[in-house]
């Protein structure tokens, strides 16, 4: 009986030591993998935050507005819907150069640049470059995909973020403070530039930067 008793409480310690194991040395194990991920996307973006400043000299007139980072940023984990529902992160355009704009339909200058994003993503949406609109509407998409079809945006894909929590983890980040926002993406997914209020994105001063940031 003795000796039962003592391969039982054998067994019973080689459970618990296990259950320690799969709770902790598992975890473990994945958090050092993930900062391991963590720090590569840093050193990464860090290195396009350099790499952008050749950006500079192709900054000015209607665009002048737009700011080079001094910090490295990596959003390819920002998620948001498509107008299927679909759950889309801006890591599926990874190789290509993203314009990414936050919108509302309550935002009036919003609501006036939108066509020239629609201009801009006619002009270079194509291979390496994707203007993506993100409605920060509160809710279901109805109020924008209803202003889609007012003013006939056939160009501009349709992104909804209706909890705005893409748009309240860009605000922890700096990267976003009001309406609209631009962010200038590298292929890595790295914010590499910012523009806080519209700007005239159809026009020649735009189209200079976004060729110049399709080179880098």
């Amino acid at each position: 009986m003795r000796k039962n008793r003592i391969m039982f409480i054998l067994a019973a310690i080689a459970v618990v030591a296990l259950g320690i194991y799969v709770m902790f040395g598992k975890s473990g194990n994945m958090m050092v993998a993930e900062n391991a991920g963590n720090d590569a996307e840093a050193q990464v973006c860090s290195a396009a935050v350099e790499q952008a400043k050749v950006l500079d000299k192709a900054i000015g007139g209607e665009i002048a507005g737009f700011t080079l980072l001094d910090d490295a940023h990596y959003v390819g984990d920002l998620s948001f819907k498509d107008r299927d529902g679909k759950v889309t992160t801006i890591a599926d355009w990874t190789g290509k150069t993203v314009l990414l704009n936050l919108w509302a339909t309550w935002c009036v200058p919003c609501r006036r640049e939108m066509p020239a994003l629609e201009a801009l993503e006619e002009a270079r949406g194509g291979g390496q470059f994707q203007v993506v609109p993100v409605s920060i509407d509160l809710g279901e998409p109805a109020k924008p995909l209803a202003f889609y079809n007012e003013i006939n945006l056939k160009a501009l894909p349709f992104f909804v973020d209706g909890t705005m929590v893409m748009f309240n983890e860009l605000k922890k980040k700096s990267l976003a403070f009001g309406l609209p926002t631009s962010l200038l993406i590298n292929k890595n997914s790295c914010v590499v530039g910012a523009l806080f209020g519209p700007a005239e994105w159809a026009s020649d001063d735009a189209f200079k930067l976004i060729d110049a940031a399709m080179a880098m």
